[in-house]
């Protein structure tokens, strides 16, 4: 495991870059706690290494949750986000799909915050795309399948941030798709928080770790 001081300036896109010269289409999975700014890191080096998102491709995780009506059938839509709310085995073999299947569009689904549902086919990654950069909560966990989603990227980086920051800007995201201030603080509570003890276990089996506040700037 590695730490990068420098989240800002070239230091992850030239990695990614490095690695994408050998030839193969390079995953990248990006993980950490909630509110630790995956999205915003995810976007931020696809952006990085291709404007145009053709050649490096953002694939969340999220488009992987259950859809809601399930997730009321199965008695979990009070603890939406926790490992077991996600078609964990749909998501490796998407993954999978990417790494292989280079001569043909492989679409990925996208999650509506609005919604609060996925939205099926709404990424192509386009055959030229030597990137894909996809995060996630779950990525180095050990329970099946995740350890299969695990080896289907090339390498996992996780977002480690201060934690009063990461709990400021949760709440936050909270918030600004619709939930009170009382409840977003529940939710962190009772789900988040659960969530990211988890997580956190298994910050050591990453191939990098970096703080990716600044990462826009």
């Amino acid at each position: 495991m590695e730490t990068s001081g420098e989240p800002g300036g070239e230091a992850l896109p030239d990695r990614v870059r490095a690695l994408a010269s050998r030839g193969e289409r390079v995953l990248i999975g990006i993980t950490g706690c909630p509110g630790a700014g995956k999205s915003t890191a995810a976007e931020w080096l696809a952006r990085s290494l291709d404007p145009a998102g053709r050649r490096a491709v953002w694939v969340p995780m999220d488009g992987f949750h259950l859809a809601q009506a399930e997730l009321e059938r199965l008695g979990r839509a009070h603890r939406k986000g926790a490992i077991d709310t996600f078609d964990g085995d749909g998501y490796r073999d998407l993954l999978g799909r990417i790494g292989r299947e280079r001569d043909r569009i492989v679409y990925a689904p996208a999650f509506d915050r609005r919604l609060e549902e996925p939205v099926a086919g709404s990424i192509p990654v386009l055959p030229e795309a030597d990137v894909v950069i996809t995060e996630g909560n779950y990525l180095l966990d050990l329970d099946e399948p995740w350890p299969a989603v695990r080896d289907e990227l090339t390498e996992v980086w996780y977002c480690d941030v201060e934690e009063a920051t990461r709990l400021k800007r949760l709440a936050a995201r909270h918030v600004r798709f619709g939930k009170a201030p009382e409840e977003a603080r529940a939710w962190i509570e009772t789900v988040d928080e659960s969530n990211a003890r988890r997580i956190r276990k298994v910050r050591d089996r990453a191939d990098l770790v970096f703080d990716p506040l600044g990462l826009t700037a």
